[in-house]
C-alpha cells in the first residue's frame, strides 16, 4: 500500500510517500480502506520528533481516518453492529496517512449518512477530544458559559458547535476579523481578538464580572493564569495542549479562592477502554445531531495523500479555519 512516512525529525519536507506492507489486523480490530485522513497538531509534533509513537502503534502518522471496512475480526464487527463494506470513521493511534489502516473496532463510528468521507475523516480526533475534555472531564452543563481558545481551529469549531447544541453560551478567542466572523457564524456568542484585546478582561466584561464556567485551552504558557482570572466560582479549566509551553508560573490563590478545578488529558495515550467509552458516548449523544443538521463540518482545505508535506505547512501557518484533510485516492 501507499503510505506517508517521516524520514527524519524535521520540517514538512521530511514527509515522503513510500510503499508499506498491508497492516495485519488482530482480535477486536478492523482493516479499513482509507478514503480520507484528518491532519491534526499531534501529527506535526510527531513529525518534529516531539511526540513519541505509543508502544505497538504504527510509525505512520495520522490519528483519524474514514473509509470502508474491508476485513477484520468478524465476531467483534458483528457485535459492534458493523459488517464488511460498512462506511466508518475511526480514531487510531497511528497509521492514518495510508491506503489501509487497522483500527480498534470499539473506536470506530458509522460515518454519518449525510457526510462525505472527507467530512467524516475530520471528526474523530476533534470530537473525541472535545467530548472527553469539555463534557466528560469539565462537565459543561446547559446554561453554563464556555471559553474556547483558538475558535477557528479544528478543535475550536467543534467545541463551539457542540457547546451551543448543549445549550451553553460560548466565548472564543481568535486572531483576525475573518476568524471572528466564522466563529460567530458557527454559533459563538462572542469572539475576542487576542491580538488586540486582553481576553481575560474581555471575558470579565462580557460576563458582567461573573467569569466563565469552563475553559478549553490548548495554548498554555501565560494563558494559564489568565484563564484562572477569567473563570467563575467553581469553574473548570481543561488543558489539552501547550502551544506556549507547559511550564507555567501562576497565582494559586485564584484556584483556592474560587474553588477551581484544573484538569486535562491526552487522547492518544488514554487507555483503550476510555476511548471505547468516549466512542459510545459520541454515538449516543452527538451523532444524532448530524441527522438533525445541527452540526456543520468546516474543511479548510484538502490535499492528495502525496502532498502531506503541503498540508503540514498549511497547518503550521495558522491561517486556516477548520480542518485539513488528506484524500487517499487509489492509483
Amino acid at each position: 500500500m501507499r503510505a506517508i512516512e517521516i524520514t527524519a525529525p524535521g520540517k514538512p519536507e521530511v514527509l515522503r510517500e513510500t510503499e508499506r506492507p498491508t497492516p495485519a489486523f488482530g482480535a477486536g480490530e478492523a482493516l479499513i480502506r482509507v478514503a480520507a485522513s484528518g491532519i491534526n497538531r499531534p501529527d506535526v509534533l510527531q513529525r518534529k520528533g516531539l511526540y513519541p509513537v505509543p508502544a505497538g502503534a504504527s510509525d505512520i502518522p495520522g490519528l483519524e481516518v474514514a473509509g470502508t471496512i474491508v476485513d477484520g475480526d468478524r465476531d467483534a464487527l458483528a457485535a459492534a453492529g458493523f459488517s464488511i463494506g460498512a462506511r466508518v470513521c475511526a480514531l487510531v493511534a497511528g497509521g492514518g496517512y495510508a491506503e489501509l489502516c487497522v483500527a480498534p473496532i470499539g473506536q470506530c463510528l458509522p460515518s454519518p449518512a449525510k457526510l462525505s468521507d472527507v467530512e467524516a475523516a475530520s471528526l474523530p480526533e476533534t470530537f473525541f477530544t472535545v467530548w472527553s475534555n469539555v463534557f466528560d472531564r469539565a462537565r459543561l452543563q446547559p446554561g453554563e458559559t464556555l471559553l474556547v481558545h483558538g475558535g477557528s481551529s479544528g478543535i475550536g469549531v467543534t467545541a463551539i458547535q457542540m457547546a451551543k447544541a448543549w445549550g451553553a453560551t460560548v466565548l472564543t478567542t481568535v486572531g483576525s476579523a475573518d476568524k471572528a466572523a466564522a466563529c460567530r457564524a458557527l454559533g459563538a456568542d462572542h469572539a475576542i481578538d487576542y491580538k488586540t484585546q486582553d481576553f481575560s478582561a474581555e471575558v470579565w466584561r462580557l460576563t458582567d464580572k461573573r467569569g466563565v464556567d469552563v475553559v478549553l485551552d490548548m495554548v498554555g504558557g501565560d494563558y494559564v493564569e489568565r484563564n484562572l482570572k477569567a473563570m467563575a466560582v467553581e469553574g473548570r479549566l481543561a488543558q489539552i495542549a501547550f502551544l506556549h509551553g507547559s511550564r507555567v508560573e501562576l497565582e494559586m490563590r485564584h484556584i483556592m479562592m474560587k474553588r477551581l478545578t484544573v484538569t486535562g488529558s491526552t487522547l492518544r495515550a488514554s487507555p483503550a477502554a476510555r476511548k471505547v467509552a468516549l466512542a459510545q458516548a459520541l454515538r449516543e449523544k452527538v451523532w444524532p445531531l448530524f441527522a438533525q443538521r445541527k452540526l456543520k463540518i468546516v474543511i479548510a482545505q484538502t490535499f492528495p495523500l502525496a502532498e502531506a508535506a503541503k498540508a503540514h505547512a498549511l497547518m503550521e501557518s495558522g491561517t486556516l479555519i477548520g480542518k485539513i484533510v488528506l484524500e487517499v485516492r487509489p492509483h
